[in-house]
């Protein structure tokens, strides 16, 4: 992440005549006949990336300045801080690597000051600590600050890279003036260029990630159209910084993308800025508050973004008091297993705006399982309720409610109405996984009025819609066997009916009969701890013996209905 050096918006390509090629080649002798090909000889297929890589990059925080002993030092905290095992995997240093020039074979050279046992060592070290090794390039002839690029080397660049132990490239795309961009009033597709770097590295055989870093809202580019075929994962607009102004433009500039992500193919919305102070030094807005770098993780993990920290991944101690290394409460934001698992989820479908406006959004991602990840983020400055439905994120309509697992607060509550809902603080994201709750059944048993010793009974073994509810001797027939379910139906006859209020009304004194379940709130029953059987709370009726606790009342045959709870034998039940 840097600012392009010298830049220009490119024109619009033209259609290229025999005669322009014929003067392309020419002028680009070095790059070979073999290579000067109109488009990509064919789709990325190199069975990496199957979920958005992991790890991090030393621009943010570093610059130019990155060198040995901070590769090695950050290599030391990951594999011993748990970020190695959460998943973050990559290490990546970024531009100013290499000397100023290539060596008499035209060869890339690690500069000897900042890297003096070279790339392959410090591959090896980084290797040897459970992780794997990234460098930067650019397919220009200067990369961002000025080293050399890859243009006209791609096959001598990805054969170098793969000697080294290389396992991912970041591949920019700086300096649109320089001229070998251009042929006259041609300009050499991006596409194109990055497609032979791309080639020339599965030609190597080393497994390889491939990461195009440029910026296509400043050159042009829509690389989110083309990406798929060439590289594991792209930039879908331009640098972030450390601020929350940040995070809320790229998080918006993703939404539209998601079409184009997918295993092996992801939209990138830069470095994660959670614990970096760099910039914070000088500038305090330049770093986001814990909320806000919850909502980094959060929104990233929904959008199915790579998560490549820009932080200083080093102990105090080994950054010497001259760094900004990263707390541990930033860390733990980081190591967030479950918020992980969202961004790694091996469905690989980026998420979606269920809405968004007056910077109140609400973000669903689709999970393997049938689960949905829901963001509910707030951009404002001030806390704020943020609201949808279950079947707004796309879960399918549930009689027994919903389970909303709270992936910061490590809660989980229930839904019985499908709303999914918080109290947002300023900055934050309430991050739930939603799942509809399967539906549970108790064994079978009889339930007995404590008024005569009966069975609660539907009439003579029928099951027909509207079949009088009673009390009778109790004899094990299926008629007696009762079951309550999770979503609070009381079923008999193995589940196939329900028992349920004459219409659904809940006036005092409808009878009880035995219907097909459809999750209505007249099917829908308590079973309390005082034996009584009680409707929803807010109707008050107990299950009860018509006529009261008089012999009279309490013979086979005596009809059931609901009543107003009044403490009476004929209102209680027990279960044998």
């Amino acid at each position: 992440m840097h600012a392009l050096s010298r830049q220009t918006r490119p024109r619009r390509p033209r259609r290229r005549s025999a005669a322009t090629l014929l003067s392309l080649c020419l002028a680009l002798p070095a790059l070979g006949a073999s290579m000067l090909t109109a488009e990509p000889a064919h789709a990325l297929d190199n069975g990496l990336a199957a979920t958005p890589p992991m790890g991090w990059n030393s621009w943010d925080t570093f610059g130019c300045n990155a060198a040995e002993q901070t590769v090695k030092d950050t290599a030391d905290f990951m594999a011993s801080s748990g970020m190695r095992d959460a998943g973050y995997q990559y290490l990546t240093i970024d531009d100013c690597w290499m000397s100023r020039s290539r060596d008499s074979g035209g060869n890339l050279v690690p500069d000897p000051q900042k890297y003096p046992d070279g790339l392959t060592a410090l591959a090896s070290y980084v290797h040897a600590k459970g992780l794997k090794f990234g460098v930067y390039e650019s397919p220009t002839y200067h990369t961002c600050q000025g080293f050399p690029g890859s243009l006209g080397h791609e096959q001598q660049d990805a054969r170098t890279f793969a000697s080294w132990g290389v396992d991912f490239l970041k591949y920019d795309n700086c300096l649109d003036s320089d001229p070998a961009r251009r042929v006259g009033d041609e300009r050499l597709p991006l596409q194109t260029r990055d497609g032979w770097m791309r080639d020339a590295l599965a030609a190597t055989g080393r497994p390889v990630v491939l990461s195009l870093s440029l910026q296509p809202a400043a050159q042009g580019e829509t690389p989110w159209v083309w990406g798929r075929s060439t590289a594991n994962m792209w930039r879908i607009d331009g640098d972030r910084d450390a601020s929350f102004a940040g995070l809320t433009r790229l998080v918006h500039t993703d939404l539209d993308k998601s079409q184009y992500a997918g295993p092996g193919a992801w939209n990138d919305i830069d470095m994660l800025e959670t614990g970096n102070y760099a910039s914070a030094s000088s500038d305090p807005n330049q770093r986001l508050s814990y909320d806000q770098e919850k909502s980094e993780l959060s929104v990233a993990a929904v959008l199915a973004a790579p998560l490549i920290s820009g932080a200083d991944l080093r102990t105090a101690a080994a950054a010497g008091g001259s760094g900004f290394p990263i707390s541990g409460q930033d860390l733990g934001v980081y190591l967030n297993k479950d918020v992980i698992a969202v961004d790694q989820d091996r469905l690989g479908r980026q998420g979606t705006p269920v809405s968004t406006g007056n910077g109140l959004d609400v973000l669903a991602r689709p999970l393997a399982g049938g689960d949905v990840a829901v963001a509910l983020f707030n951009e404002t400055s001030a806390p704020a309720a943020i609201s949808t439905t279950a079947t707004a994120v796309g879960l399918p309509a549930s009689s027994t409610g919903y389970t909303l697992d709270d992936l910061w607060a490590h809660t989980t509550s229930t839904s019985t109405d499908g709303t999914i809902s918080a109290t947002v603080p300023a900055g934050g994201t309430v991050l739930y996984r939603v799942a509809a709750r399967p539906l549970t059944t108790s064994p079978a048993k009889p339930l007995v009025s404590a008024s005569s010793g009966r069975c609660l009974d539907a009439w003579n073994n029928q099951t027909a819609a509207g079949t009088k509810i009673e009390i009778w001797d109790c004899n094990g027939g299926a008629n007696q066997q009762w079951s309550a379910t999770s979503n609070g139906d009381l079923r008999a006859y193995g589940g196939s009916r329900c028992l349920g209020t004459a219409n659904g009304s809940l006036a005092w004194g409808t009878p009880v009969v035995i219907q097909p379940c459809d999750g209505s709130a007249g099917q829908k029953w308590h079973l309390n701890s005082d034996g009584t059987v009680t409707t929803p709370s807010q109707y008050g009726l107990c299950l009860d013996v018509t006529g009261g606790n008089v012999p009279a009342g309490n013979v086979n045959g005596t009809a059931v209905e609901v009543y107003g709870c009044d403490g009476g034998a004929n209102q209680r039940w027990t279960t044998q």
